[in-house]
């Protein structure tokens, strides 16, 4: 199985950074799809950016442009880099990776998440 941990959120300005990451018990270059979800006061959990085994890169068109994903091979981490954040960014954030259709364990692992807040 997988176990994942977030850190790097926090309070931040509008128009700010933050770079949230999220390191995993298995080899993230081997998983499936790693993601990043977030879910605001209110709303359903939405998948914010995910990135492929092959190195393929998903954005939502609220955050594109502003967020780049990336996988740090050195620190076995997936990365959100998040720039030009926005109020409405404010949510808690969720590491989430599938193993994809040829494992025997199950598919899909949730980190705990982090809290992002973006507020004056």
């Amino acid at each position: 199985q997988v176990q994942l941990v977030e850190s790097g959120g926090g309070l931040v300005q509008p128009g700010g950074s933050l770079r949230l990451s999220c390191a995993a018990s298995r080899n993230i270059f081997s998983i499936y799809v790693m993601g990043w979800y977030r879910r605001a006061p209110g709303n359903e959990r939405e998948l914010v950016a995910s990135i492929t085994k092959g190195g393929n890169t998903y954005y939502a068109d609220s955050v594109r442009g502003r967020f780049t994903i990336s996988r740090d091979s050195a620190k076995n981490t997936v990365d959100l880099q998040m720039n030009s954040l926005k109020p409405e960014d404010t949510a808690v954030y969720y590491c989430h990776c599938n193993l994809g259709p040829d494992t025997v364990l199950p598919r899909n692992y949730w980190g705990q998440g982090t809290q992002v807040t973006v507020s004056s």
